[in-house]
Order: C-alpha cells, then sequence, then structure tokens
C-alpha cells in the first residue's frame, strides 16, 4: 500500500493507493495504482515508460476516475483542477529527473 497525501496537519487529506499490476517488456516498463477506500477518488492510474525503434523515448500517463466520497463530489469541478495539477507535478519531476542526470 501506498498513502499518498495533499495538505498539511489536520487539513491533510489521504489517499491510499496499491500497485495494481506491473510492466517489465524488454523496451517497455511501467505500473499502476488503483485506489483503495479512504481515497477521495475511485480509479487508477497507469505510468508507462518505452522506447521505440527510432530510439525515441515516450512516456505515458494513462488514468480513470470519479469522485468515491461526498467531499470529491461536492469539488466538482476544483477535483479536476486538483488531477491536473497532479499530472503537471509528475511531469515536472521527469524533466528534473532528466536535467539533472
Amino acid at each position: 500500500m501506498v498513502l499518498l497525501g495533499i495538505g498539511a496537519g489536520p487539513l491533510r487529506m489521504r489517499a491510499p493507493c496499491r500497485v495494481v499490476y506491473t510492466v517489465t517488456e524488454p523496451r517497455r516498463k511501467g505500473f499502476a495504482c488503483g485506489t483503495l477506500p479512504g481515497h477521495p477518488e475511485s480509479g487508477e492510474e497507469a505510468f508507462t515508460i518505452s522506447q521505440r525503434d527510432d530510439g525515441v523515448v515516450v512516456f505515458s500517463i494513462t488514468a480513470f476516475s470519479r469522485p468515491a466520497t461526498i467531499a470529491a463530489r461536492a469539488a466538482g469541478p476544483l477535483g479536476l483542477l486538483i488531477q491536473r495539477h497532479f499530472t503537471q507535478a509528475y511531469l515536472r519531476a521527469l524533466v528534473h529527473d532528466r536535467d539533472s542526470s
């Protein structure tokens, strides 16, 4: 189990997840996380990185979810903004890791 969170102190929202599968092919690696009870959303996110025949490396995020709590449903469009924030954070982390190596 992985316990993600957003916020601080008593306002911290917990988001439990687990790895539901891994990809370990010669030119493709990755994993997917599925939400667990207590997560504000119900769904999965998959992260894969692959190398094409021409040598280009491709990173993919595939996700699907729906609100799982009253708070997530009440957030409405704000929930989508929060999801976009996390996707952008994943992409920034990739660029940072690439630039620091």
